[in-house]
């Protein structure tokens, strides 16, 4: 609760002002694209995401004041871009995972200090291109990483975050042409080694960017050590499990009737999913009692989970057993969170009424 409370004082007193003027300057800069059709991808996400992108920002209340600043303009150029990439990488094209890697090196370039961004992200595109949207995207992420004093300490685990969400994206929504199996296969791969099962790896690393924003915002702290980013990106996967599947359970009955792409049929039914999204929400919570800020990564998660779980979809069939079977695994510290959704939700539907 008492994280709960800091976060929320940051957030309105310095993080949510730079936030907003981050979102208008991509805007700006997405209104620039030569390409009507990237324009149009571009804008959209910008505008249909609007709660997301103001959201992640939450995590730079971590970050120690000075730094604040730095770490929103990395958060936010990372998170556009991780919006526009979801959109462009789920378009058809005759080799999508070829294509959607290509693209998707922009993200793994923007954390990959020691290099300078490639900017051929569009070889195999036939259109106008961007005007350089992707690549100035990218370095504006790596030059305010580069100002961050711990950037050395997150450098090698934040590029690894990176590349795994890029790869799970391509390859997720490339299964829509080529089937879950070649998913199957590298998430099983990669998940070795892990304390996840397949399905439970490849929802995390679909949602990694989140981790990313995690480390950005430690690379603030001058003592935060190697060690210490490589346990907040395993919790943070662990983390991202749970909210990618939530994410997805909320929205099922509404994708379905919009035919749009669905990714939990790889478990059998919704009780199996329930069982291991759960177990997963739980070892959030002990994983978070051992790294430093573990309560506010511990309100993270509450705060994600109170927002997913009390979506309008979040009573459907299918959901029901996930949203319930999570909620109860978080209590006692979920409580605080729930009461506030639920109470913002309401104001929400009296403003919309008025």
């Amino acid at each position: 609760m008492l994280a709960l409370v800091l976060a929320h004082a940051r957030n309105l007193s310095s993080v949510a002002p730079l936030v907003r003027s981050q979102l208008r300057r991509w805007d700006a800069r997405a209104a620039e694209i030569p390409d009507p059709w990237l324009q149009g991808l571009a804008l959209g996400k910008l505008r249909n995401e609007r709660f997301d992108l103001e959201a992640v920002a939450m995590i730079a209340t971590i970050a120690p004041a000075q730094y604040r600043e730095r770490a929103v303009e990395a958060i936010m150029a990372l998170q556009v871009m991780f919006a526009y990439l979801d959109a462009l990488t789920e378009q058809p094209t005759t080799d999508p995972i070829r294509d959607g890697l290509q693209y998707s090196r922009a993200l793994v370039d923007a954390v990959t200090v020691s290099i300078h961004p490639r900017g051929d992200y569009y070889a195999y595109y036939q259109g106008a291109g961007d005007g350089n949207y992707l690549s100035d995207l990218s370095v504006t992420v790596r030059e305010a990483l580069l100002g961050l004093p711990a950037v050395d300490s997150i450098a090698e685990v934040i590029s690894t975050a990176a590349a795994r969400c890029a790869e799970a994206q391509v390859r997720v929504h490339a299964a829509v042409c080529s089937g879950n199996e070649q998913l199957q296969q590298w998430a099983t791969h990669e998940a070795k080694g892990t304390e996840l099962q397949w399905r439970e790896w490849l929802f995390g690393a679909m949602g990694s960017v989140i981790g990313a924003h995690a480390l950005i915002a430690s690379a603030a702290d001058d003592h935060t050590t190697s060690e210490q980013a490589s346990a907040l990106d395993s919790t943070y996967l662990l983390l991202c499990a749970v909210t990618t599947a939530l994410d997805q359970v909320v929205d099922h009955e509404g994708d379905l009737l919009a035919g749009g792409q669905c990714y939990l049929d790889i478990y059998e039914t919704p009780q199996i999913l329930a069982q291991r999204i759960a177990a997963v929400a739980r070892l959030v919570i002990e994983r978070a009692r051992t790294i430093p800020n573990g309560s506010h990564h511990a309100m993270i998660l509450s705060g994600v989970v109170g927002y997913y779980t009390t979506e309008p979809g979040a009573t459907g069939e299918y959901a029901r057993p996930v949203t319930e079977q999570v909620q109860r695994q978080l209590k006692p510290i979920i409580t605080p969170t729930l009461a506030t959704m639920h109470a913002w939700r309401l104001a929400k539907r009296i403003r919309h009424r008025a």
